[in-house]
């Protein structure tokens, strides 16, 4: 397998918290180049030193990184704009200062390349029993006349590749009725609330921190003929905006959340919140690590466990409220 350098420039005391949310995204190895850590070798190394490598040295006065390795396939495609989006996230809030510039550049590949290149992986796929994914480019038939879903993702989250938004997506098809009002939030590409009106959904609202996740939503539902009436779109923060959420109103029978863990626990009184009594909640982006921790607090919130499904690592759940 071919893979994709990336490094992220960022700051020694941001260092520990980053590699943490890189874990939750599913990246799991790093390498990290710390000046301070080299500083503190050079004060306190023991014994003499008769020679030391001029690149060595040159460390001590370089940009504080973290590499990471992406697989070059659909499935490192999907991590990478998860990592930028999240990038962009944690740049916005970070009033401290603490995360450094969070410069992300591609070490083995050109830019513009690989925003080409990965679409060779994204190809007309079958998700579930109903629906039928594919990119605008791509012509495909159809003999069991299921629901086609056409999404470009541009730079948002969810082709529909990833474990994690497939993992969504069969348990939407499964416990979602007609008529529902459905609740995405971190919706991405939006390629879970316009699945759910394709599937009969009455109304959909979709919401993502990231103005670009929120254009990309909307133009996705238009290239699906989506009625605009049916379909809101906000870009925002919940976690902070009450005039937000008092904007998305309350009352929904479903509720899908692909984000990461500690975005799904900091969330989970709003889910209670927003679902109507006995309303159902879809969780995934949760590495198998976390998966026990994120139901626990789930549950802690007043939700019954359903099921839980999982997939090379990651894991989804449908839960309800009690």
């Amino acid at each position: 397998m071919n893979w994709i350098e990336t490094q992220i420039i960022t700051a020694s005391a941001g260092v520990d918290a980053l590699c943490a949310m890189l874990t939750d995204l599913g990246i799991k190895g790093f390498s990290i180049a710390d000046p301070a850590d080299f500083q503190e070798f050079l004060q306190n190394k023991e014994g003499k030193w008769d020679y030391i490598d001029q690149d060595l040295l040159g460390m001590a006065q370089g940009d504080t990184t973290v590499t990471v390795y992406l697989p070059d396939n659909a499935q490192g495609a999907e991590q990478l704009v998860a990592l930028r989006a999240m990038l962009a996230q944690i740049h916005a809030r970070d009033d401290a200062q603490l995360f450094g510039t969070l410069e992300l550049t591609l070490k083995n590949v050109r830019e513009e390349d690989w925003a080409n290149n990965w679409k060779q992986y994204f190809k007309p796929f079958t998700v579930g029993e109903r629906l039928l994914i594919k990119p605008s480019w791509e012509t495909c038939e159809n003999p069991r006349n299921r629901a086609v879903l056409e999404i470009d993702p541009a730079s948002s989250f969810g082709t529909g590749q990833h474990h994690t938004t497939r993992l969504c997506l069969e348990l939407l098809e499964q416990l979602m009725h007609p008529g529902d009002r459905v609740l995405d939030l971190g919706c991405g590409s939006g390629i879970l609330s316009i699945g759910a009106l394709l599937l009969g959904a009455s109304g959909a609202t979709a919401v993502d921190i990231e103005e670009n996740a929120a254009a990309t939503a909307t133009e996705n539902a238009r290239k699906n003929h989506i009625d605009p009436t049916l379909y809101r779109v906000f870009c925002g923060n919940v976690l902070e905006d009450e005039t937000l959420c008092r904007e998305i109103g309350d009352g929904y029978d479903l509720i899908c959340a692909n984000i990461v863990a500690d975005v799904l626990i900091a969330m989970k009184q709003l889910f209670r919140r927003f679902l109507r009594p006995e309303g159902t909640l879809i969780v995934s982006g949760i590495i198998m690590e976390r998966r026990d921790e994120v139901l626990d607090q789930l549950k802690s919130a007043g939700f019954t466990l359903l099921e839980v499904r999982e997939k090379e690592g990651w894991a989804a759940a449908s839960l309800r409220i009690s």
